[in-house]
């Protein structure tokens, strides 16, 4: 049986085209080198050596900044690792928080391992259980933008969203790796100070 993916790069961009504002997070590695390949800007907070991190981060920039929207943008790998922060978030109930698992089915940053979602571990159907508002499973590229779309409306509580892509390795787009550029350039776009 064939099941479909699709293109982690025309994914993101179409995401990113459509973020109205959106301050963006994003998990360690290949979805890192994702947003920066769509265009790296002041609104990106790229996340370095914080495997696990990219969910809970997003949680703090979203209760920190209520009136904007905050869009997470991971990988299942990294997800795994912060598997709890689904409870903690829906618990939370930002409503102003998206999740977007870039799920592969591989641990694309170590050797393309079979991960858990390859077994049957599906993010949406655990996001549903913690609570979410919004939860689904993604394999098409019409999909997602129909998705952008459900990202501009308000939301009850946080969502999370599945985006089936192909496993490949992609030539690598590498952002800022200087956390205290990435963190300075990122509160000087909120008009906060710098530190």
């Amino acid at each position: 049986m064939v099941i479909s993916t699709m293109d982690r790069r025309v994914a993101v961009k179409k995401l990113l085209d459509a973020r109205d504002g959106a301050l963006v997070v994003t998990g360690l590695g290949s979805p890192s080198y994702d947003v920066h390949a769509a265009g790296d800007r002041d609104d990106n907070y790229y996340l370095w050596g914080a495997m696990g991190g990219a969910a809970l981060v997003g949680l703090g920039i979203a209760q920190a900044q209520p009136t904007k929207r905050v869009m997470v943008i991971t990988g299942d790998g990294e997800q795994l690792m912060a598997f709890g922060a689904l409870a903690t978030i829906s618990v939370a109930r930002p409503k102003n928080l998206d999740l977007i698992v870039l799920d592969n089915q591989h641990f694309g940053e170590t050797g393309m391992q079979s991960s858990h979602t390859g077994r049957g571990i599906a993010f949406d159907k655990v996001a549903a259980a913690c609570g979410f508002a919004e939860a689904a499973e993604l394999r098409l590229l019409e999909e997602v933008d129909q998705l952008c779309d459900r990202l501009r409306q308000p939301s009850a509580g946080p969502r999370l969203f599945v985006l089936k892509i192909a496993a490949e390795n992609l030539p690598r787009s590498l952002p800022p790796r200087d956390a205290a550029h990435v963190k300075n350039r990122f509160r000087k776009h909120l008009g906060l100070e710098t530190c």
